[in-house]
């Protein structure tokens, strides 16, 4: 009875951690819905804010440190979900914004109050410059860039497609992996076009966010200065002042974000598959070859004695540059010593062998191709195992002694109909059956031919037909 409670415990832990698990994506969904019909309060607005820089370096780090693109194959999910909750913050704001903007630039919570006067000194214009060099950045350079890899990616990925599951198949027919690995390489392949195919098409929610942005802020700017000068009785500067550093705060709170899944994106297309995450394969192959560190460290010290440039700062990074040259040249310089198992004097059983340390050779070993499994496999109505216990025992008795047993085996070597018998490993027999044909022998009146296959009896090589 205590053992049926444990049990039951258990399986309602388990499937508690499954439900609270599996309630991030619908909660956020939700959240999303409130922030789009409701109106939130600055509180909210902060931390709301907060978390979304929070998980969009979550999401830069997990592509960073992704070993395969594979790894992180849920990445489009998260992007559309990422974007969506972005749009819905920026809604959310947009409403502070135009409702309480006229009581000053904290109307719309801490976080962007900060990023109005903090980031941008409390100048608008700095600010709008500075969200224009954002979104240039973001828009045209990574987003662009990563949607047209993405894209290629995806097309070169689909036509490779056939050529791959051939080549597992292939594999599978030459016996060098066995059903488990070609279905686990099948669902591989699938998983890569699946991958790729919707990266594609996530790479259009990424450049759709920046396009939003900058109507947004467009939008709110627009408004809010109408807002204020007509229905506050604002003055042009003061409604200025509020409502665009407002618009600024809220635009850099979002865009930072936007610019960092747009990276994440950017990395995960970009990414070859291997066994390094992406720093260690980066530095490794950047600083792998000593001579670019060597010449690189020429370079910037050539330019550190250039009059008028800043020779300190040229002259120590160009002496970091060589100092890491150094230690990269002296450990490619190290032999590489490879362990040895060391003989242990002490233990001179081990000086012994036996029979053990010899591979077992069959004495009789008959070897048949896949089209001749039925005839050996029980399940399939094969008597060939009988057959041979038959014709050992009768051998037996007329020769004298035990014949040996025959050890069965199949080879995807072999054709498809064909056989080797083997004694000591060596082929002593081989030849073809067909069993789905009868094997019609001449005795030697017969005078018009049959219509079959031409071939010899393999016991005593006469000529006769499969038919």
């Amino acid at each position: 009875m205590a053992t049926d409670t444990a049990a039951s415990g258990s399986v309602f832990e388990v499937g508690a951690r499954t439900i609270l698990t599996g309630l991030g994506t619908p909660l956020v969904m939700v959240l999303l819905l409130v922030m789009i019909v409701l109106p939130l309060p600055p509180v909210a607005l902060d931390l709301l804010f907060t978390f979304n820089i929070a998980l969009a370096i979550i999401v830069l780090l997990a592509a960073i440190y992704a070993a395969r693109p594979l790894e992180f194959a849920v990445f489009p999910s998260v992007l559309l979900i990422s974007t969506l909750l972005r749009l819905g913050l920026n809604v959310a704001s947009t409403r502070v914004v135009l409702l309480e903007g006229h009581t000053g630039t904290g109307a719309a919570g801490n976080v962007i109050e900060a990023f109005g006067d903090f980031v941008v000194g409390g100048n608008y214009a700095v600010g709008l410059v500075l969200f224009a060099i954002l979104v240039v950045i973001n828009f045209v350079v990574v987003t662009k860039g990563a949607g047209r890899i993405a894209e290629v990616t995806a097309r070169f990925t689909l036509d490779a497609m056939p050529g791959k599951q051939m080549a597992i198949d292939a594999d599978l027919n030459a016996g060098l992996i066995g059903q488990d690995d070609a279905l686990r390489r099948r669902d591989e392949v699938t998983r890569e076009a699946d991958f790729y195919g919707a990266m594609d098409g996530a790479s259009k929610f990424v450049r759709g966010d920046a396009i939003a942005g900058i109507l947004i802020l467009l939008i709110n700017i627009l408004g809010g200065f109408a807002i204020g000068t007509l229905q506050h009785d604002l003055s042009a500067g003061q409604a200025a002042q509020n409502y665009i550093l407002l618009t600024i705060g809220d635009g850099l709170v979002a865009q930072i974000p936007s610019m960092l899944l747009s990276t994440a994106a950017a990395i995960i297309v970009t990414r070859m598959s291997g066994t390094q995450d992406m720093g260690a394969a980066v530095t490794s192959q950047l600083t792998n070859n000593p001579r670019v560190l060597i010449v690189t460290a020429g370079v910037i010290g050539l330019m550190g004695v250039v009059p008028g440039m800043p020779n300190i700062v040229f002259l120590s990074v160009a002496a970091l540059l060589g100092v890491l040259a150094y230690f990269r040249v002296q450990s490619n310089a190290q032999p590489v010593v490879e362990e040895v198992e060391e003989f242990d004097t002490a233990k001179p059983d081990t000086l012994d062998l036996s029979w053990e340390d010899v591979n077992q050779v069959d004495e009789i070993s008959l070897e048949v191709g896949y089209r001749l499994i039925p005839l050996v496999d029980k399940a399939q109505g094969g008597d060939l195992l009988s057959r041979i216990k038959g014709v050992r025992k009768k051998l037996s008795k007329e020769l004298g002694f035990l014949i040996n047993s025959v050890h069965i085996r199949d080879d995807l070597e072999l054709a498809p109909n064909e056989y080797h018998i083997s004694l000591h490993d060596v082929v002593a027999g081989k030849g073809e059956v067909y069993p789905d044909r009868e094997l019609a022998i001449n005795p030697g009146q017969g005078t018009s031919d049959l219509e079959g296959i031409q071939t010899k009896d393999p016991t005593f090589r006469t000529r006769c037909r499969m038919d």
